[in-house]
């Protein structure tokens, strides 16, 4: 997957869900030829904070310090799922970089691709039906279809 001196870039995007776990296992174990000689990109979210209940249970008042600490909560799960995901790669020999942003999954996954030039971006399929998907959306779709260059969307069997 080597041309030249030039590196490709895999970014594998995850969250914390079995499928997105599932995904980045089985890049490791399927692709581990072509990660070998890339640069491989670990890549989460963390969501926008919603704070609707907060301030409506607050009266509209929610303190700085609950806000904030809401806010570090959120990055301190992100930056965990990130070092576990590093350690399942370093145990396949792979020596991974991890990144993370902050907005809506789908949006900054895609940002993410064409900023870094991803050559190759693997995702996990929540696999929800028409209508959960219709409601709830998807992001794996979105980037299928919005992500500039290719996309493998990993389903984990039933």
């Amino acid at each position: 997957m080597e041309e030249g001196n030039a590196k490709k870039k895999i970014m594998v995007a995850i969250d914390d869900s079995e499928c997105s776990h599932y995904a980045l296992q089985w890049a490791l174990d399927n692709l581990g030829h072509c990660i070998a000689g890339s640069e491989l990109i670990v890549f989460s979210v963390q969501p926008s904070s919603n704070y609707g209940s907060v301030y409506a249970a607050s009266y509209g008042a929610a303190p700085v310090d609950l806000i904030r600490s809401l806010d570090e909560n959120c990055k301190k799960l992100t930056l965990g799922l990130l070092e576990k995901a590093k350690e399942i790669c370093s145990q396949h020999g792979v020596n991974a970089e991890t990144m993370t942003e902050v907005g809506d999954p789908k949006e900054e996954i895609c940002k993410a691709v064409d900023k870094l030039n991803i050559q190759l971006l693997v995702l996990g399929s929540h696999s929800r039906g028409a209508i959960k998907r219709a409601f709830l959306g998807s992001v794996s779709n979105y980037c299928v279809h919005n992500a500039k260059g290719p996309v493998l969307v990993v389903k984990k069997p039933a």
